[in-house]
């Protein structure tokens, strides 16, 4: 009986090697694939130690493909025939259907990785309420998902074949002791040896499991450089991360542990007195000093998708993505602020902490039904009401989706417009809006038959995958456009449908701030991106030939225009985020005296030491990523590589989690914290 046992024992054995070998397969694929450097010279070092690193760290499931044949087929054998006989096509089985997995996982990687520059992250919980056909579209028409697809085909029948043919592999014979206490005591040895050894491999070489890989203990000449350190973390490791850890882990903080931290975010004032307030905000109670410009008929406050800073940057003028913007940046009356943070890395939370005042913090208060009866003190077009304007948020898209019908007429809008439904069911459309240039003449066209002084929320959505709108729409024309690029991007059909749509989209919002200003000139022009986009993948390009940096990665930049302002009005101020900006539009136009809240102040003002998102902060000196506890010292995009650095002051990463603490006990204490809706609505 234990002679089966034993011959099977070896199988699994076999059939446990294919697959570490299959993810560093995966891992050099990925490395070919999206390596950022021009050579790996002076690299090797870094790279033997992230396979060596990435072999152990794997074994935390493929050592699973030991265990799951050793308990399902192994043990059987030694009592049920069958599982002798057919044992090598029931591991197959097992084998075919991990490596289907790790496939999936792999390819889902490399898609990640394409969008949002990582490797599996907390942006996956996003996915829950994200439009469903246009990733659909995206996968299929973008991400090359027929050919991932059609990769199957010939993927398992390989697989299926190399766990077969391992196995027949020759083995070590059972051998036969004359003693029954030593052949006894050999069969003791190799059962329990193989528990022990299962538990060995899957930590990692070690059974002590304190001392199991983790993305801690990553050693440091790998953890130095970014890209290799994603590079040696296994796929079904970081979906592991992911669902172990919440969107936001200060939603499981106790109460004590979220007052905690917002009273150490609270001016030094109100650090004892807060928790009377029915709102923390209450404490971050500003009064405007007075009016820098007149009172402006309408104020538009445009957010563009997908504008990213660094194609505002010098190196990167060449490719003409922005010359609106570049144009409307070096107008008289423009102020710019280029070194600025959004609230979110992807677009709803960028849009309902501008809405809000708070950050969202990927907590998803659009889809919180507290938040669609409630409103906050810091809303944007609630304070706007205060001071005597309509307010209206157009979308390019269906507001419903999102919620946004019902959350933004909570937080202040007197109108919430889809350009699914005023622009008619025959405009052209991606599955997540309608053309920026119909969406935008049609709102231009609705807004001219306003009377009232109206603060205007404008959002559009054509600068988002899959880069499908026609050429003859884009009237992008790469070979003048982009005749001083190199071949390797001027000649990449999929590269230069990502920059037309870039392009077409600044053109769009630039014709539209044109007309607004011909029918209204005394407007004031508020622009800027929901997050950044790495239109194109620059990344080891002719043109760009590194890694991306944290700034091109995050930043999207600000521009204020009006004919009373002075490019100087942000005096030595160098940073802000989303939540600059509220306050500083308040600043612009509200009377001396005026009462508001925001968390921090105008750009007009003095700023703190340094400013934090959910996932960044910025100094005048340097931009952080808060996962990685890495920095970089800020400023415009060169050719050269920014070097990143580990920080050892918590201090932002430590406010950074604060300001998620706060929007969780918002949620927390939801019946009682938020405002009643004015207007009964």
């Amino acid at each position: 009986m234990f002679e089966n046992f034993y011959l099977s024992l070896q199988q699994d054995i076999k059939l446990f090697l294919v697959f570490p070998i299959l993810c560093m397969a995966f891992r050099i694929a990925f490395i070919v694939v999206y390596n950022p450097y021009s050579s790996f010279h002076g690299k090797w070092r870094v790279i033997l130690r992230c396979f060596y690193y990435a072999f152990w760290w794997g074994m935390d499931f493929n050592a699973y493909m030991f265990l799951i044949p050793l308990v399902l087929v192994s043990l059987p054998s030694a009592f049920i025939p069958f599982f002798v006989e057919y044992g090598d096509i029931i591991r197959v089985c097992i084998g075919v259907i991990y490596a289907v997995i790790l496939y999936a996982a792999f390819m889902g990687k490399m898609i990640f990785y394409r969008h949002f520059h990582d490797i599996y992250n907390y942006l996956v919980h996003m996915g829950k309420h994200a439009e469903k056909n246009n990733l659909i579209d995206i996968f299929f028409n973008e991400d090359h998902g027929v050919a991932i697809l059609l990769g199957y085909i010939v993927y398992i029948p390989v697989i299926s074949g190399i766990c077969w043919g391992i196995q027949q592999l020759p083995s070590f014979p059972y051998p036969s002791f004359e003693s029954n206490i030593i052949q006894y005591g050999f069969n003791i040895v190799v059962f329990v040896g193989s528990i022990i050894g299962f538990y060995w491999v899957r930590f990692g070489g070690t059974l002590n499991h304190r001392n199991k890989p983790e993305w801690d203990t990553i050693p440091s000449i790998v953890k130095e450089d970014p890209f290799f350190a994603r590079a040696c973390v296994d796929d079904l490791v970081a979906l592991k991360w992911v669902r172990r850890r919440p969107i936001a882990e200060e939603m499981q903080k106790s109460e004590i542990e979220l007052e905690n931290a917002i009273s150490r975010l609270m001016p030094t004032e109100q650090k004892m007195t807060w928790k009377r307030l029915s709102n923390p905000v209450y404490a971050f109670q500003r009064i405007a000093p007075g009016p820098y410009i007149d009172k402006p008929t309408h104020i538009f406050f445009i957010v563009g998708e997908s504008v990213p800073q660094w194609a505002m940057d010098p190196l990167y003028r060449v490719l003409h993505v922005l010359d609106g913007s570049w144009a409307f940046k070096e107008a008289d009356h423009t102020v710019y602020l280029n070194n600025f943070l959004p609230a979110g890395n992807v677009s709803r939370p960028s849009i309902v902490s501008l809405m809000t005042g708070i950050y969202d913090a990927q907590l998803e208060l659009n889809e919180n039904e507290a938040f669609w009866h409630g409103t906050l003190p810091t809303t944007f077009a609630g304070q706007m009401k205060k001071l005597g304007y309509q307010t209206i948020y157009w979308y390019g898209g269906n507001a419903s989706n999102g919620n946004f019908n019902h959350f933004g007429k909570a937080q202040g809008f007197d109108r919430v417009e889809s350009a699914t439904s005023f622009c008619g069911n025959d405009a052209p459309r991606t599955w997540v809006g309608v053309y920026d240039h119909v969406f935008l003449e049609k709102t231009a066209e609705l807004i001219k038959k306003i009377q009232k002084t109206t603060f205007h929320f404008i959002y559009t959505t054509s600068n988002h995958g899959p880069y499908k709108i026609p050429k003859s729409i884009l009237g992008f024309n790469s070979d003048k456009l982009l005749d001083q690029v190199g071949e390797d991007i001027r000649n990449n059909k999929e590269k230069c449908a990502a920059l037309g749509t870039a392009y077409y989209a600044d053109q769009a919002v630039f014709n539209f701030i044109k007309e607004m200003k011909g029918c209204f000139p005394d407007s004031l022009f508020i622009y800027t991106g929901d997050h950044s986009a790495l239109y194109a993948t620059l990344s080891n390009s002719s043109l760009v030939p590194r890694d991306y940096s944290f700034r091109e990665l995050y930043c999207t930049p600000l521009l204020i225009n009006h004919p009373q302002l002075s490019k100087n009005l942000f005096g030595n101020n160098t940073i802000g985020t989303h939540l600059s900006i509220i306050p500083t539009v308040i600043e612009l136009i509200a009377p001396k005296g005026f009462t508001y809240y925001s968390l921090y102040p105008s750009l007009t003002e003095e700023q703190p030491d340094g400013l934090v998102t959910p996932k960044q902060w910025i100094t005048p000196n340097e931009l952080g990523e808060i996962a990685s506890k890495r920095a970089e010292t800020l400023g415009e995009s060169t050719p050269e590589e920014k070097e990143k650095y580990e920080v050892k002051d918590d201090t932002y990463i430590t406010q950074a989690s604060d300001m998620v603490s706060l929007t969780a006990w918002m949620i927390r204490h939801r019946d009682t914290c938020l405002d009643a809706i004015e207007n009964g609505e």
